[in-house]
Protein backbone atom coordinates (compact mmCIF):
# COMPACT_ATOMS: atom_id res chain seq x y z
CA UNK A 1 0.00 0.00 0.00
CA UNK A 2 1.27 3.53 -0.90
CA UNK A 3 2.78 5.37 1.77
CA UNK A 4 0.52 8.41 1.44
CA UNK A 5 -2.36 6.25 1.63
CA UNK A 6 -0.87 5.48 5.27
CA UNK A 7 -0.60 8.85 6.23
CA UNK A 8 -3.76 9.88 4.59
CA UNK A 9 -5.39 7.03 6.32
CA UNK A 10 -3.73 8.38 9.90
CA UNK A 11 -5.04 11.69 9.04
CA UNK A 12 -8.83 10.38 9.28
CA UNK A 13 -7.83 8.37 12.13
CA UNK A 14 -6.38 11.44 14.61
CA UNK A 15 -9.21 13.60 13.61
CA UNK A 16 -12.00 10.88 13.87
CA UNK A 17 -10.37 10.52 17.42
CA UNK A 18 -11.88 6.82 17.73
CA UNK A 19 -11.51 3.33 16.32
CA UNK A 20 -14.90 3.42 15.92
CA UNK A 21 -15.22 6.69 14.49
CA UNK A 22 -12.89 6.28 11.87
CA UNK A 23 -14.55 2.99 10.76
CA UNK A 24 -17.84 4.75 10.50
CA UNK A 25 -16.29 7.57 8.62
CA UNK A 26 -13.85 5.29 5.96
CA UNK A 27 -17.14 2.68 5.77
CA UNK A 28 -14.76 -0.16 7.32
CA UNK A 29 -14.73 -2.71 9.74
CA UNK A 30 -13.53 -2.05 12.98
CA UNK A 31 -11.71 -4.49 13.00
CA UNK A 32 -9.96 -3.35 9.66
CA UNK A 33 -9.10 -0.39 10.88
CA UNK A 34 -8.14 -1.62 13.92
CA UNK A 35 -5.76 -4.14 11.79
CA UNK A 36 -4.47 -1.54 9.69
CA UNK A 37 -2.80 0.66 12.43
CA UNK A 38 -1.40 -2.18 13.65
CA UNK A 39 0.09 -3.09 10.30
CA UNK A 40 1.46 0.74 10.08
CA UNK A 41 2.70 0.85 13.24
CA UNK A 42 4.70 -2.48 12.57
CA UNK A 43 6.23 -1.19 9.64
CA UNK A 44 7.66 2.29 10.84
CA UNK A 45 8.45 0.27 14.13
CA UNK A 46 7.13 2.49 16.77
CA UNK A 47 3.58 3.08 18.87
CA UNK A 48 1.41 5.75 17.09
CA UNK A 49 -1.45 5.99 19.49
CA UNK A 50 -2.33 4.32 22.55
CA UNK A 51 -6.31 3.28 21.98
CA UNK A 52 -9.64 1.88 23.23
CA UNK A 53 -12.70 1.36 20.68
CA UNK A 54 -13.70 4.69 21.92
CA UNK A 55 -10.88 6.70 22.29
CA UNK A 56 -7.64 7.92 20.16
CA UNK A 57 -4.81 9.25 22.13
CA UNK A 58 -1.81 10.07 19.95
CA UNK A 59 2.21 9.25 21.17
CA UNK A 60 4.78 11.80 20.27
CA UNK A 61 5.43 10.06 17.58
CA UNK A 62 2.16 9.32 16.48
CA UNK A 63 2.05 13.71 16.62
CA UNK A 64 5.04 13.97 14.57
CA UNK A 65 3.67 11.79 12.23
CA UNK A 66 0.35 13.49 11.91
CA UNK A 67 1.53 16.79 11.80
CA UNK A 68 4.60 15.94 9.11
CA UNK A 69 2.35 13.90 7.28
CA UNK A 70 -0.16 16.65 6.67
CA UNK A 71 2.71 18.79 5.06
CA UNK A 72 3.38 16.37 3.08
CA UNK A 73 0.08 15.52 1.49
CA UNK A 74 -0.40 19.12 0.88
CA UNK A 75 2.03 19.46 -0.83
CA UNK A 76 1.66 16.37 -3.05
CA UNK A 77 -1.86 17.96 -3.24
CA UNK A 78 -0.51 20.81 -4.19
CA UNK A 79 1.81 19.37 -6.74
CA UNK A 80 -1.08 17.37 -8.11
CA UNK A 81 -3.16 20.52 -8.82
CA UNK A 82 -0.80 22.41 -10.00
CA UNK A 83 0.25 19.97 -12.63
CA UNK A 84 -4.01 20.21 -13.38
CA UNK A 85 -4.20 23.64 -13.66
CA UNK A 86 -4.96 23.65 -16.89
CA UNK A 87 -8.33 21.32 -16.25
CA UNK A 88 -11.13 24.11 -16.00
CA UNK A 89 -12.90 21.77 -13.06
CA UNK A 90 -11.90 22.27 -9.65
CA UNK A 91 -11.42 19.13 -7.19
CA UNK A 92 -10.41 17.87 -4.31
CA UNK A 93 -11.51 18.47 -0.31
CA UNK A 94 -12.64 21.23 1.16
CA UNK A 95 -13.98 21.61 4.79
CA UNK A 96 -15.36 24.99 6.04
CA UNK A 97 -16.21 26.05 9.90
CA UNK A 98 -19.04 28.34 10.51
CA UNK A 99 -20.97 29.77 13.47
CA UNK A 100 -24.46 28.27 13.30
CA UNK A 101 -26.94 30.59 12.71
CA UNK A 102 -24.78 32.36 9.82
CA UNK A 103 -23.46 28.84 8.35
CA UNK A 104 -27.26 27.88 8.45
CA UNK A 105 -28.47 31.15 6.77
CA UNK A 106 -25.73 31.62 4.39
CA UNK A 107 -22.56 29.51 4.28
CA UNK A 108 -24.63 26.89 3.58
CA UNK A 109 -26.79 28.08 0.53
CA UNK A 110 -23.34 29.37 -0.93
CA UNK A 111 -21.63 26.19 -0.49
CA UNK A 112 -24.58 24.20 -2.12
CA UNK A 113 -24.33 26.38 -5.26
CA UNK A 114 -20.40 26.04 -5.11
CA UNK A 115 -20.52 22.53 -5.63
CA UNK A 116 -23.33 22.57 -7.64
CA UNK A 117 -20.78 24.27 -10.34
CA UNK A 118 -17.75 22.41 -9.46
CA UNK A 119 -18.71 18.81 -8.94
CA UNK A 120 -15.53 17.61 -8.21
CA UNK A 121 -14.90 19.72 -5.16
CA UNK A 122 -15.59 17.09 -2.07
CA UNK A 123 -16.88 20.03 0.46
CA UNK A 124 -18.26 19.36 4.22
CA UNK A 125 -19.62 22.37 6.43
CA UNK A 126 -19.07 22.16 10.12
CA UNK A 127 -21.25 24.18 12.41
CA UNK A 128 -20.16 24.68 15.99
CA UNK A 129 -20.15 27.66 18.47
CA UNK A 130 -16.86 27.72 19.46
CA UNK A 131 -14.79 28.88 16.01
CA UNK A 132 -12.09 26.73 14.48
CA UNK A 133 -8.84 28.05 13.17
CA UNK A 134 -7.69 26.79 9.55
CA UNK A 135 -5.44 24.17 9.90
CA UNK A 136 -7.28 22.90 13.34
CA UNK A 137 -9.21 19.30 12.55
CA UNK A 138 -8.01 19.39 8.95
CA UNK A 139 -10.64 22.86 8.56
CA UNK A 140 -9.30 24.67 5.17
CA UNK A 141 -11.79 28.14 5.64
CA UNK A 142 -12.82 29.22 9.49
CA UNK A 143 -15.90 31.97 8.57
CA UNK A 144 -14.70 34.21 11.39
CA UNK A 145 -17.22 37.17 13.29
CA UNK A 146 -15.88 40.50 14.71
CA UNK A 147 -12.04 40.77 15.24
CA UNK A 148 -9.43 38.32 13.65
CA UNK A 149 -6.84 36.15 15.68
CA UNK A 150 -3.41 37.26 15.88
CA UNK A 151 -1.59 35.01 13.64
CA UNK A 152 -0.28 34.62 10.47
CA UNK A 153 -3.77 34.39 8.33
CA UNK A 154 -4.78 35.65 4.87
CA UNK A 155 -8.54 37.01 5.54
CA UNK A 156 -11.28 38.28 3.08
CA UNK A 157 -13.85 40.20 4.02
CA UNK A 158 -17.09 38.70 3.20
CA UNK A 159 -19.44 40.95 5.07
CA UNK A 160 -19.50 44.19 6.84
CA UNK A 161 -21.95 44.28 9.72
CA UNK A 162 -22.56 46.00 13.49
CA UNK A 163 -24.59 44.68 15.69
CA UNK A 164 -28.25 46.53 16.52
CA UNK A 165 -30.53 47.77 19.27
CA UNK A 166 -33.92 47.24 18.65
CA UNK A 167 -36.86 46.16 19.97
CA UNK A 168 -40.64 45.18 18.45
CA UNK A 169 -43.38 48.03 17.53
CA UNK A 170 -45.45 47.21 20.45
CA UNK A 171 -42.47 46.93 22.94
CA UNK A 172 -41.62 50.57 21.44
CA UNK A 173 -45.04 51.70 22.36
CA UNK A 174 -45.03 51.05 26.00
CA UNK A 175 -41.19 51.72 26.61
CA UNK A 176 -39.56 54.01 28.69
CA UNK A 177 -37.48 56.72 27.60
CA UNK A 178 -34.64 55.65 25.92
CA UNK A 179 -31.90 58.46 24.84
CA UNK A 180 -28.03 57.05 25.57
CA UNK A 181 -26.80 53.31 26.37
CA UNK A 182 -26.93 53.85 30.13
CA UNK A 183 -30.91 54.47 29.94
CA UNK A 184 -30.89 50.22 28.62
CA UNK A 185 -30.30 49.68 32.60
CA UNK A 186 -33.93 50.81 32.22
CA UNK A 187 -35.26 48.12 30.64
CA UNK A 188 -35.72 44.52 30.00
CA UNK A 189 -32.80 43.82 27.86
CA UNK A 190 -32.47 39.85 26.45
CA UNK A 191 -29.39 38.52 26.39
CA UNK A 192 -27.80 35.88 24.82
CA UNK A 193 -25.17 33.98 26.60
CA UNK A 194 -22.69 31.26 24.58
CA UNK A 195 -19.04 30.82 24.16
CA UNK A 196 -18.73 31.61 27.70
CA UNK A 197 -18.60 35.09 26.73
CA UNK A 198 -19.54 38.42 28.79
CA UNK A 199 -23.11 39.04 26.36
CA UNK A 200 -24.30 41.30 29.70
CA UNK A 201 -22.02 43.97 28.36
CA UNK A 202 -23.07 45.78 24.89
CA UNK A 203 -20.91 48.19 23.52
CA UNK A 204 -21.58 51.10 21.65
CA UNK A 205 -20.32 53.67 19.36
CA UNK A 206 -21.72 57.80 18.81
CA UNK A 207 -22.62 57.97 14.78
CA UNK A 208 -20.41 60.73 13.51
CA UNK A 209 -18.60 63.46 15.39
CA UNK A 210 -15.54 61.66 17.76
CA UNK A 211 -16.66 58.04 17.39
CA UNK A 212 -17.30 58.09 21.45
CA UNK A 213 -17.62 54.31 22.93
CA UNK A 214 -20.01 53.20 25.47
CA UNK A 215 -20.46 50.29 27.01
CA UNK A 216 -23.55 49.16 29.50
CA UNK A 217 -24.64 46.41 31.58
CA UNK A 218 -28.11 44.75 30.73
CA UNK A 219 -30.30 42.62 32.14
CA UNK A 220 -33.69 41.49 32.11
CA UNK A 221 -35.84 38.24 32.89
CA UNK A 222 -35.19 36.07 29.59
CA UNK A 223 -32.18 34.98 28.41
CA UNK A 224 -31.31 32.16 25.64
CA UNK A 225 -27.35 30.74 24.56
CA UNK A 226 -29.52 30.92 20.91
CA UNK A 227 -29.68 33.74 18.58
CA UNK A 228 -32.86 32.83 17.00
CA UNK A 229 -34.55 32.28 20.32
CA UNK A 230 -33.52 35.65 21.16
CA UNK A 231 -34.56 37.03 18.17
CA UNK A 232 -38.44 35.44 18.54
CA UNK A 233 -38.54 36.82 21.96
CA UNK A 234 -37.79 40.78 20.76
CA UNK A 235 -40.70 39.43 17.96
CA UNK A 236 -43.14 39.03 20.70
CA UNK A 237 -42.19 41.92 22.40
CA UNK A 238 -40.53 40.97 25.58
CA UNK A 239 -37.78 43.73 25.49
CA UNK A 240 -34.85 45.39 24.20
CA UNK A 241 -32.27 42.91 22.39
CA UNK A 242 -29.06 43.76 20.38
CA UNK A 243 -28.22 41.65 17.44
CA UNK A 244 -25.94 41.61 14.34
CA UNK A 245 -27.64 42.79 10.86
CA UNK A 246 -27.00 40.31 8.80
CA UNK A 247 -29.79 38.65 11.24
CA UNK A 248 -32.07 41.34 11.63
CA UNK A 249 -32.33 43.46 8.77
CA UNK A 250 -35.02 42.26 7.00
CA UNK A 251 -37.43 42.44 10.44
CA UNK A 252 -36.16 45.89 10.31
CA UNK A 253 -37.30 46.54 6.57
CA UNK A 254 -40.74 44.84 7.07
CA UNK A 255 -41.43 47.15 9.92
CA UNK A 256 -41.56 43.82 12.59
CA UNK A 257 -38.57 45.14 14.54
CA UNK A 258 -37.63 49.03 15.25
CA UNK A 259 -33.95 50.48 15.94
CA UNK A 260 -33.49 52.16 18.60
CA UNK A 261 -31.21 54.68 19.81
CA UNK A 262 -30.50 56.30 16.21
CA UNK A 263 -27.75 58.58 17.94
CA UNK A 264 -26.08 55.49 18.19
CA UNK A 265 -24.76 52.10 16.68
CA UNK A 266 -23.30 48.93 17.99
CA UNK A 267 -19.60 48.04 17.50
CA UNK A 268 -18.52 46.75 14.13
CA UNK A 269 -19.02 42.51 13.92
CA UNK A 270 -17.42 41.62 10.36
CA UNK A 271 -17.26 38.60 9.02
CA UNK A 272 -14.10 37.56 6.94
CA UNK A 273 -13.41 34.17 5.68
CA UNK A 274 -9.95 33.51 7.02
CA UNK A 275 -7.24 30.66 5.43
CA UNK A 276 -3.73 29.82 6.31
CA UNK A 277 -0.82 31.96 4.28
CA UNK A 278 0.88 29.84 2.38
CA UNK A 279 3.30 29.50 -1.00
CA UNK A 280 0.35 27.99 -3.13
CA UNK A 281 -3.27 28.19 -2.10
CA UNK A 282 -5.26 25.56 -3.89
CA UNK A 283 -7.68 26.97 -6.36
CA UNK A 284 -10.61 25.63 -4.55
CA UNK A 285 -9.91 27.82 -1.47
CA UNK A 286 -9.27 30.84 -3.74
CA UNK A 287 -12.48 30.30 -5.70
CA UNK A 288 -14.72 29.60 -2.93
CA UNK A 289 -13.58 32.60 -0.69
CA UNK A 290 -14.43 34.68 -3.76
CA UNK A 291 -18.02 32.84 -4.27
CA UNK A 292 -18.70 33.40 -0.73
CA UNK A 293 -17.39 37.44 -0.30
CA UNK A 294 -19.07 37.90 -3.96
CA UNK A 295 -22.51 35.58 -3.04
CA UNK A 296 -23.14 37.71 0.48
CA UNK A 297 -23.53 41.14 -1.91
CA UNK A 298 -26.68 39.57 -2.85
CA UNK A 299 -28.13 37.97 0.49
CA UNK A 300 -28.07 40.69 2.90
CA UNK A 301 -28.73 44.21 2.17
CA UNK A 302 -26.54 46.10 4.49
CA UNK A 303 -25.92 49.64 3.28
CA UNK A 304 -22.35 50.01 5.68
CA UNK A 305 -21.31 47.19 2.71
CA UNK A 306 -20.54 50.06 0.08
CA UNK A 307 -17.96 51.46 3.17
CA UNK A 308 -15.55 48.94 3.52
CA UNK A 309 -13.13 47.01 1.25
CA UNK A 310 -13.15 43.72 0.52
CA UNK A 311 -9.80 42.62 -0.25
CA UNK A 312 -7.68 39.73 0.50
CA UNK A 313 -5.09 40.94 3.23
CA UNK A 314 -2.88 39.37 6.12
CA UNK A 315 -3.23 39.61 9.27
CA UNK A 316 -0.04 39.16 11.65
Amino acid sequence: MAQSDDLAFFQHLARAGSLTATARILGLSLSAVSKRLKQLEARLGVSLASRTTRRLTLTPEGERYLVRGAAILEELGELEEALGAQRAELSGPLRINATFGFGRRHVAPLLSDFCARHPGVEASLELSNFPMMPGEQGVDIAVRVGRLPDSRLMARLILANRRVPCAAPAYVARMRRLDAPADLALHPCLVLRENDSDFAVWRFQRRGGDGEEQAVKVSGPLASNDGEVIVRMALDGHGVMLRSQWDVHEHLAAGRLVELLPGWQGVRADFHAVYRQRRHVPARIRTFVDHLANGMEGRVAIPDNRHFPSDTTSTS
